[in-house]
């Protein structure tokens, strides 16, 4: 990709010096054909492009602070949950009735 891109803006550069360099040309005119031929669409191809690796780094980014987030609390809330070794009870009592 970064081929296609150094290419893309060395064509662009040969483009504004031609306009630079020619009779009827001025360097304003070179810098805004440099601009609008070459630095845009490569900055918005570049930025399209890369789009996947933003979304894939910033899951990473979420997934890692909602571990350490499950990290701390587990860390916080003392012991494990169920670390008793006895059978949990029920949280309903069964009802009896009156013989």
């Amino acid at each position: 990709m970064y081929l296609v891109v150094i290419a893309w803006m060395y064509v662009a550069l040969m483009m504004a010096v031609a306009e630079a360099t020619s009779t009827q040309g001025t360097l304003l005119g070179a810098l805004v054909t440099f601009v609008l031929y070459g630095l845009g669409p490569v900055a918005l191809v570049v930025y399209l492009m890369l789009a996947p690796a933003r979304r894939k780094l910033l899951r990473a980014r979420e997934a890692a602070e909602f571990a350490a987030q499950q990290e701390a609390q587990r860390k916080t809330s003392g012991a494990e949950p169920d670390a008793g070794g006895h059978a949990p009870a029920d949280a309903v009592a069964p009802v009896r009735k009156e013989p």
